[in-house]
């Protein structure tokens, strides 16, 4: 049996739905015809991918892992036959929160002026690897390691790492802090794209409470109406001020990498000239600029 598009768009729309009457209703199709193709997909794949026992659909752990495969896979198709990027396709550049941190206009100003025939697309995704995964995005920068298949990483700076309070709160009163400081407060933590977790404290000085958000904005919210504290990359204070919140530094707290990550298996063709351009601004800025020159 060969697998169509048809049968990753109908995959999708069941995992995105919760009954597969709604993916029926998405699709145009009838609830049989539906079952019979998904049935069809998981015979190939010699793997159930959606569990039916309850009232609600809900993916198997080998549907969730499809699930990212099947959706790179229509985005590369989709794009591939888009006659609006046939001529000049986009270099789609995702981040989670804070790009490229200081380094992100003169990114974008360089390579408008020097790759105008490919416009780069910087766009925020609140994913651990902000689209790339699962194709909304060519290349993507993330903080932290990056533990995903079929992609490639390559390091380009480091970020320390500060304290998000309360801006009213007592901690808030202090120049710099340390981790321990932060131990009896409740921790703020962005499962969905953030990159810190209770790991960064020693085993044993381990918060005891947190909250848990699904974004950014989200983050900040929480943090600026007292219900804990958070921890993020020095980029973040820069690029995200907010009037409830106060950034302070850690002190005892490791850097946190900036990385540049792309897929292995047919990446974009400007994906060599964009890990160039990154690694050359991050290496500019640290140098010193010979008087009267500038750079951008």
């Amino acid at each position: 049996m060969s697998i169509e598009l048809r049968h990753l768009r109908c995959f999708l729309a069941i995992a995105e739905e919760p009954s597969l009457t709604r993916a029926a209703a998405r699709l145009h199709l009838t609830q049989p015809a539906v079952s019979r193709t998904l049935a069809a997909l998981e015979a190939h794949l010699g793997a159930r991918l959606v569990d039916r026992s309850t009232h609600h659909l809900a993916l198997t752990a080998e549907g969730r892992a499809f699930q990212d495969r099947a959706a790179a896979a229509l985005a590369a198709f989709d794009a591939a036959v888009d006659p609006a990027r046939l001529r000049h396709r986009p270099l789609r550049l995702g981040h989670a929160w804070s790009a490229f941190g200081p380094y992100t206009t003169p990114l974008l100003r360089r390579w408008q002026r020097l790759h105008p025939e490919t416009p780069l697309e910087l766009l925020r995704i609140d994913d651990r690897t902000a689209g790339l995964a699962r194709g909304e995005v060519d290349a993507a920068l993330l903080r932290g390691p990056v533990d995903a298949p079929g992609l490639v990483t390559e390091e380009l700076a480091t970020e320390d790492r500060v304290a998000a309070l309360p801006a009213d709160g007592p901690l808030a009163d202090r120049s710099g802090l340390a981790l321990g400081d932060l131990t009896p407060e409740t921790i703020v933590l962005n499962t969905v794209s953030g990159t810190t977790t209770l790991a960064l404290w020693p085993p044993g000085a381990r918060p005891a409470a947190t909250l848990t958000v699904a974004n950014t904005d989200d983050w900040l919210t929480a943090i600026a109406a007292g219900r804990g504290i958070g921890v993020s990359s020095a980029s973040t204070a820069a690029l995200h001020p907010h009037p409830g919140v106060a950034y302070r530094p850690l002190s005892d707290a490791p850097p946190l990498p900036v990385v540049l990550a792309w897929r292995d298996a047919f990446p974009h063709p400007a994906t060599g000239a964009l890990v160039a351009m990154a690694r050359e601004i991050v290496t500019e800025a640290a140098s010193p600029t010979p008087p009267g020159e500038s750079r951008t």
